[in-house]
């Protein structure tokens, strides 16, 4: 996948998402399912050796943000990013609804609490996002706190950006046809039924509220120091190989740095 499809991924600052336009089953310029994996597997294989560079660094950090709609990919996302990296630089974290603990603090607390310490990938699984998506759809916030927060989670990134750690923002954008398959398969497969919750279907009857919240809440967050990307999620190959490709993009530019050794070693001798 070249840069061209990045660039095609990426929504601009100041610029709309404009979610309607981007097709949820696009190939994004792969051919073919065999040749999109034989090209992961080689970037996988560049992302494990960046990945090392950066925990031997550790001086900086990596969050992958992963949002989308329930079956939209996140889990799968994950299992296939962190596949091969070394579990000791890898920090993942599912946010649910807020704790009574968590509800006594401002929004952004149990968020910041668990961002990636220096050296280390952090993925979010869902994220702050989720105080200006779901609780923008449920009713918990109106249009006003939301543009609060918007501001609020923008400058609350430039600080995550300029003490080290970069954001690389996805939004995995599924079809509600595909869902509606996705949602069928988990309630007809024994090995997947604990997956289905009666409660996805509730979400799925605010499927225009939920894509207007992410279309507002994407156009609104999208800045020159973590824009958001908006990654085709019908075909799960494609999903992969976009995230993949962005995370080694991402790594390239930082160019991470195994330390000098310690000078120390120089006469030093194993019996």
């Amino acid at each position: 996948m070249r840069e061209k499809a990045i660039a095609q991924l990426r929504v601009a600052p100041g610029s709309s998402a404009r979610l309607d336009r981007r097709d949820p089953a696009d190939k994004l310029g792969l051919s073919d399912k065999v040749k999109a994996e034989a090209e992961a597997a080689t970037l996988f294989a560049e992302f494990d050796d960046l990945h090392n560079r950066l925990w031997a660094e550790a001086t900086r950090s990596v969050l992958l943000v992963l949002q989308g709609m329930d079956t939209s990919g996140k889990d799968g996302t994950i299992r296939r990013v962190l596949s091969g990296l070394n579990p000791q630089g890898c920090e993942v974290t599912s946010f649910k609804a807020p704790s009574e603990t968590e509800r006594a603090h401002e929004y952004l607390w149990r968020v910041h609490a668990v961002c990636p310490a220096r050296g280390k990938l952090g993925v979010f699984n869902r994220s702050h996002y989720e105080d200006v998506l779901a609780a923008r759809v449920l009713g918990i916030v109106d249009a006003d706190e939301c543009r609060r927060r918007f501001r609020q989670i923008v400058e609350w990134e430039r600080m995550l950006t300029e003490e080290g750690t970069t954001l690389v923002k996805v939004c995995l954008h599924l079809s509600k046809d595909e869902q509606r398959k996705r949602l069928e398969e988990r309630l007809h497969d024994p090995k997947k039924q604990w997956k289905f919750k009666v409660e996805d279907l509730d979400t799925r009857k605010h499927w225009a509220d939920y894509q207007a919240a992410y279309e507002e809440s994407i156009t609104a967050t999208s800045s020159a120091q973590a824009p958001w990307y908006v990654v085709p999620a019908d075909r799960k190959w494609v999903r992969d190989v976009a995230v993949v490709t962005l995370l080694v993009a991402t790594f390239r530019q930082l160019d991470p740095q195994i330390p000098p050794p310690d000078p120390r070693l120089e006469n030093v001798a194993v019996d």
